[in-house]
């Protein structure tokens, strides 16, 4: 069976469920055409055949099928499942979306209000619009800065000519990974990968050209001005992990002792002993090149100075002394015990499998997670943290009503390096 596809056997259910993939995402979308590969994506599911979205949905449904588009910066996936006997009607609707969508331009005018609509509905909410400014500040003007969604701006120039193309690039046999899951043998999903390759070009699809991240110097302080804000949101990053990393799980260990649960560290200082944020969380995320480590808490305005200045303080503590046995071990055993609810069903192995490839994970990284997160040791951990947490230099984004922070924030982040004040309308930057 080819390297290309993935099959993970079930016969538990009559059901098949498959992802068709590519590991490039929305990062390769030309620029100011921001939005360019989720418009395809989702006008490719509602044009399929040249057919309409109802007639589509109806079909679907009547085959006992769910059909749909899944775009990241990095990925760019089509995902379904059916009935077992209705697999070749199915696929064959699913060659017909890959490879002969009719990318109906009425179908476009309405997708790009539909998405306009999404955006102005993403910045209402302050959460959403702190993490997608927080992604600018952090990564500056590289291509992990940038939203798969698009811009106002990038959307509306998107044209049926730039849908083509795009179409017409991705559109290429190489360029695929196939994975299946349930009723369906190694065979069975072969044949059903090289008659949706066969539907495609010949070339290699698009490629990913995403550069390494470029993480900027100092403590730089973004306060995003919003008024009658009587809560903030606060977000602190800097340079975190790859998957490549010989400390990754390491530092992924540390992080769940930090920050990762509802019951770590940072959540217990800053939500269970002082009440300022209901929650507050670090993360690390893995890509094909490295990504950040980051925390975010949600405190009152009266309360953010102190939130603040209290998670660099802690920040500081967990990059210098690490973290303690008791949590290391605590740590280990929610990571290795909450593994079981990432491969209890066929599509989550085959899932797993899958991000394997599209991240270019190292072999056994899921395979093999329960026994190498049990193997590592306190000192491993901690030289993770010391190695790799930062703390002299970090984005820092604030969002609430400038007049109302006053001083608090600048105040509580020693060794400021640069400021900078910004509405929370602000168009991003693509």
């Amino acid at each position: 069976m080819s390297d290309s596809v993935i099959v993970e056997t079930s016969r538990a259910l009559p059901i098949v469920s498959f992802s068709v993939s590519q590991a490039s995402g929305a990062t390769e979308d030309p620029r100011g055409k921001a939005g360019l590969a989720r418009i395809l994506g989702r006008l490719m599911r509602r044009t399929a055949g040249g057919r309409g979205v109802e007639e589509l949905d109806t079909q679907i449904d009547t085959l006992g099928g769910t059909l749909g588009v899944g775009v990241s910066g990095s990925v760019f996936a089509v995902h379904g499942a059916v009935l077992t006997r209705s697999i070749e009607p199915f696929i064959a609707l699913v060659e017909e979306m890959l490879a002969q969508p009719g990318l109906d331009e009425n179908e476009l005018e309405r997708l790009k209000r539909e998405t306009l609509a999404d955006i102005i509905e993403t910045r209402d909410s302050d959460s959403d619009t702190a993490q997608l400014l927080f992604r600018q500040h952090l990564y500056g003007d590289h291509a992990y800065a940038r939203t798969a969604t698009g811009t106002s701006n990038t959307v509306t120039s998107i044209t049926a000519a730039d849908v083509q193309q795009q179409h017409a690039a991705r559109a290429q046999r190489d360029g695929f990974l196939f994975a299946f899951s349930g009723d369906i043998d190694a065979s069975e999903a072969q044949n059903v990968a090289t008659r949706l390759r066969a539907s495609l070009g010949a070339g290699t699809g698009v490629s990913d050209t995403t550069p390494a991240p470029r993480f900027q110097s100092g403590r730089r302080l973004m306060i995003v001005d919003k008024p009658d804000r009587t809560q903030t949101q606060i977000l602190i990053g800097g340079s975190g992990t790859h998957a490549q990393d010989p400390d990754h799980l390491a530092l992924c260990v540390a992080n769940t002792a930090f920050g990762g649960t509802f019951t770590a560290r940072l959540s217990q200082e800053v939500r269970a002993k002082r009440g300022w944020s209901y929650g507050a969380y670090s993360s690390l995320s893995y890509d094909r090149q490295r990504r950040a480590f980051s925390m975010w808490t949600f405190p009152k305005t009266e309360d953010a100075g102190a939130c603040l200045k209290l998670q660099l303080d802690m920040l500081k503590s967990f990059h210098d002394n690490g973290i303690t046995l008791e949590e290391l071990d605590a740590a280990k055993q929610y990571l290795q015990r909450s593994n079981a609810f990432s491969i209890d069903t066929p599509a989550k192995r085959a899932d797993l499998q899958l991000d394997s490839k599209l991240y270019d994970l190292p072999p056994g990284y899921h395979d093999d997670f329960v026994e190498r997160i049990g193997d590592i040791s306190l000192e491993q951990a901690n030289a993770a943290v010391r190695a790799r947490i930062p703390c002299d230099n970090l984005a820092i984004l604030v969002l609430g009503t400038k007049a109302a922070l006053g001083q608090t924030i600048d105040d509580a982040i020693e060794g400021l390096s640069s400021r900078s004040v910004v509405p929370h309308d602000q168009e991003l930057v693509d």
